[in-house]
């Protein structure tokens, strides 16, 4: 693709980005967004053929600048909870003003198949999250006898299930004290009795990384 092809999509993006999170997917029109971005009519219908494919676009983006964000949590050398923790923050960090990244995660909600353009968000989360599990129980710091399919999905839906209730309850500035909370309840039921001590402390260092001053 061109590099000015290349600019006119992102602009169309980011313009949508911001109508879906100003009006939602049924309110935001096609027209307001290509008043918004500056293109042409011809020019959004060449890279987007509906507003449901934009959409989708939308969500690609919103994901994949939420991926690189997450990537940044850990590598090889992270401890695989320490990883699990860090990811978990990352995603409800109600400081975060991405407006495509919000954007992903309101369009997932509203349009409820949780589709980008192609495969399922989710499938990819979980399969990050299981494998994150799988290494945590291989380096002893998940009990031995944990399921790591399990716990990975559990945790994702911990994480996601934090944000939805936060924005459904419009408290998304109490996420971080929320999802700390939830990582004191969930952790003694993962790891030994002897580190549960640690990793809560670890989860509470990440809080005030995230704390919104009021």
């Amino acid at each position: 693709m061109q590099k000015r092809a290349i600019a006119t999509r992102q602009a169309v993006l980011v313009a949508a980005a911001e109508a879906f999170n100003r009006m939602g997917y049924v309110n935001a029109g096609l027209q307001e967004i290509i008043s918004e971005s500056g293109v042409t009519k011809g020019s959004l219908y060449f890279h987007f053929s509906s507003k449901d494919q934009l959409a989708r676009a939308v969500i690609d983006e919103g994901c994949a600048r939420l991926d690189a964000a997450c990537s940044q949590q850990f590598d090889s050398r992270t401890p695989a909870l320490e990883a699990l923790i860090g990811i978990s923050y990352v995603m409800i960090d109600p400081s975060n003003n991405d407006n495509l990244m919000l954007a992903a995660f309101r369009l997932l909600n509203e349009m409820g198949d949780f589709r980008g353009t192609g495969h399922v968000v989710f499938d990819q989360w979980t399969s990050t999250y299981q494998a994150l599990a799988a290494r945590a129980v291989e380096e002893g710091d998940f009990r031995a006898d944990t399921n790591p399919d399990e716990a990975g999905r559990l945790l994702l839906e911990m994480t996601f299930g934090t944000r939805l209730l936060a924005v459904a309850t419009d408290t998304l500035r109490e996420l971080p004290e929320r999802m700390t909370t939830a990582w004191k309840v969930f952790l003694p039921g993962l790891v030994d009795d002897a580190k549960v001590d640690y990793f809560s402390q670890f989860a509470a260092r990440r809080l005030s990384s995230y704390l919104v001053p009021s």
